[in-house]
């Protein structure tokens, strides 16, 4: 459960598809969007996270692909949250890039933007049985949903 070093591939992958969206969102901000008033303890769980995650998924190989298990059936289902945070990121790229597309849900999900990659990462943490990122995407997830469902009250979004 503590994982063997190595390159993760997979973890690569997962990664760009994280920081590649969060990339091109920079320069297609939703107006009006600010970072004040945010909690900063649900701050500093998500730089915390953000940091441990990719670091996790970075040098355990127990990410990389095996032969097939029941386990690899984790594998996918990250796989799936992840295509699934992408098709998220491309309906807000196509629509008009307001606050409330930003922490918008998808398919039932709250806030789908910050809950489906953690979840996914979450997963990961599962299949290649690494309990560091399994606690990374938890510590993630205090401060990267935590922030975003603050928001999303803030505009009324969430009930």
């Amino acid at each position: 459960m503590t994982g063997h070093l190595g390159f993760s591939y997979i973890g690569l992958i997962f990664l760009l598809l994280l920081f590649i969206p969060n990339i091109i969102w920079t320069r297609k901000k939703p107006q009006g969007y600010t970072q004040e008033n945010e909690n900063i303890v649900f701050l500093i769980f998500e730089r915390v996270g953000e940091v441990f995650a990719t670091i996790c998924m970075l040098i355990f190989d127990d990410f990389n692909l095996r032969g097939w298990s029941n386990w690899t059936w984790w594998l996918i289902v990250a796989f799936v949250l992840m295509v699934m945070y992408e098709l998220w990121w491309i309906r807000y790229f196509q629509g008009g890039q307001e606050l409330s597309d930003f922490y918008s849900g998808f398919i039932g999900i709250p806030v789908a933007g910050a809950t489906l990659p953690v979840i996914s990462i979450f997963i990961l943490g599962i299949y290649g049985k690494v309990i560091w990122l399994i606690v990374a995407a938890i510590i993630l997830g205090v401060g990267h949903i935590g922030i975003h469902v603050q928001h999303s009250k803030e505009l009324n979004i969430l009930n």
